[in-house]
């Protein structure tokens, strides 16, 4: 009997090797396309892959162990003479990326990188056989190695590793940029983070001391006994600082929410509820401009401490900079923006409207109308926004436009006007100004700090007078947030407040100029913008 073929499944096998047909040209003309894309250099180093697979080596390895880096090397050896070395053939397990190499007959040289710095390897033909010597000759710059062998110093004095076990461990398939420096896009150096902190050592540096950095301002504020504490990044309310916010819509309530643009509300929300001393490391989002000192996302440290005052505030900021310097670096002179300063205490005290009358012969200390502080501001060419016609904010203005600038060691401004301070409590002796200071050095602001402001009836004044400013058009002003009126209610201790940016603070004891230098990956234009 003659079988019988069945129509269904004839339709799904001639299916199948149709579908099989169409993937494999659309892999060949894939493969095509990449090959079109590849240059030279990224054709030859596929082919030493496939090399490396051909002998059974895996192109992109497997755990390796090693027992040093190359920092700790150069500490346990780097002082030895060669024949001391000799003497006490120290094994090391060493794991990097070839940054360099060189070869002359049987002994090859190369540098490898880990996270501490460059080391040297030798590979000498006859201790290593041949098979070996034949991997390390085909291996590119940029390929990751792990090397086993003894430490020795070579006839130019370099301290190295002899290589005795030599272990492929991650294929590069793209060259290093030969000067990644010079390249004519400067930004491509913080788009393509990773290759930079492959060819930039202060780049390297930087990445390494910042976490430092922070590590010191908790150990100086948990030995102060502050509370290191987490609060919510989303908000249902605008509040903390005068600021242009991130909004995001959260799904499963239906409505939306602001990024953090400070921490501060709810910080003093746990001094009600009597943790006395609190601080907190965060990012801060801010849909604003970027520049040489500011990022949309950076990240702050708030602290605040109940009992205390704007004093208080100020000798725990110089302590805590001098103590960070201190440990992490061991000094308290730096170089920044070109200038020379001292983070030693004390610093100096520098009243606002007494800067303006030092520097422009204004004194904002007479009582005087709306209508006279405009003139003045129009007298001295300073530019007033419809919602700054105010007489603190034309004050705020010239101090910015004067005085700013003029200020190169760090520097407390205080005294500011009532209408730019709307969480801070009000002078005793002047109402029309605050208990709050802004720490400046070379011109930039670091932090800004208060005598809280804990009266809940003066705060629903404050932040109505901010609803009116956002009525006249200023979008970066605050909210009204019943629930933090509430918990004033409940009463907060008197206590003070201090605010600074943890990158601006990397920046200064980095010696850097761009805030771009201490994030790992600033927000960036896309290529082509």
């Amino acid at each position: 009997m003659t079988d019988q073929i069945n129509p269904i499944e004839e339709l799904q096998k001639k299916a199948a090797e149709r579908r099989e047909e169409v993937k494999e040209k659309a892999e060949k003309k894939a493969a095509q396309i990449e090959q079109r894309l590849l240059n030279d250099q990224q054709i030859a180093r596929r082919q030493k892959m496939e090399a490396l697979r051909a002998q059974g080596i895996d192109p992109f390895g497997h755990a390796f162990e090693r027992t040093h880096r190359s920092g700790q090397i150069r500490a346990d050896y780097g002082g030895k003479t060669a024949e001391e070395l000799d003497a006490l053939n120290a094994e090391v397990s060493v794991a990097g990326r070839i940054m360099s190499k060189r070869r002359m007959g049987k002994l090859g040289f190369m540098h490898i990188l880990d996270r501490e710095g460059r080391l040297q390897v030798v590979v000498n033909k006859r201790i290593v056989g041949d098979d070996v010597y034949e991997i390390f000759k085909a291996g590119d710059i940029g390929d990751i190695v792990g090397i086993k062998g003894r430490v020795i110093k070579t006839q130019t004095g370099e301290l190295s590793v002899e290589c005795h076990e030599y272990t492929h461990l991650s294929k590069a398939l793209r060259p290093l940029p030969e000067k990644f420096h010079g390249l004519t896009d400067k930004e491509e150096r913080y788009r393509r983070r990773y290759l930079d902190l492959i060819m930039n050592d202060q780049s390297r540096e930087i990445a390494i001391l910042r976490p430092r950095i922070i590590r010191a301002i908790q150990h100086y504020m948990d030995s102060h006994g502050y509370i290191e504490v987490e609060t919510p990044i989303l908000s249902p309310i605008l509040g903390g600082a005068n600021a242009r916010p991130f909004i995001t819509h959260h799904n499963a309530l239906d409505r939306d929410f602001y990024l953090r643009i400070a921490t501060e509300l709810n910080l003093k929300r746990l001094l009600v509820g009597g943790l006395e001393g609190v601080y907190e490391i965060g990012r801060i989002f801010r849909n604003e401009g970027m520049d040489l000192k500011h990022n949309p996302e950076f990240t702050t440290m708030e602290a605040y401490c109940a009992y205390s005052d704007l004093q208080g505030m100020m000798k725990m900021n110089e302590e805590l900079f001098e103590s960070v310097a201190l440990e992490v670096f061991g000094k308290t002179d730096f170089s920044f923006m070109g200038q020379q300063v001292s983070l030693k205490a004390p610093f100096k005290r520098w009243n606002m409207v007494d800067a303006v009358q030092e520097v422009t012969g204004v004194d904002f200390h007479q009582p005087m109308s709306v209508e006279e502080a405009l003139r003045l501001a129009e007298e001295h060419n300073v530019e007033v926004a419809p919602h700054q016609h105010t007489v603190g904010n034309i004050i705020s203005l010239f101090f910015d436009e004067f005085c700013e600038e003029k200020i190169v060691q760090p520097t407390f401004v205080y005294g500011h006007p009532v209408e730019i301070s709307p969480l801070a409590k009000l002078d005793d002796n002047d109402p029309r100004f605050t208990q709050r200071f802004e720490l400046l050095i070379c011109g930039c602001e670091f932090d800004n700090a208060f005598t809280e402001l804990n009266d809940p009836i003066d705060q629903r004044k404050r932040f109505e007078m901010q609803l009116a400013a956002k009525e006249l058009g200023d979008d970066e002003a605050n909210e009204m947030d019943e629930d933090y009126i509430e918990a004033l209610e409940f009463g907060m201790p008197p206590a003070g407040g201090i605010g600074f940016g943890i990158d601006r603070l990397c920046m200064l004891l980095c010696g850097v100029d761009t805030i771009r230098e201490v994030l790992l990956f600033p927000t960036m234009k896309q290529r082509g913008e």
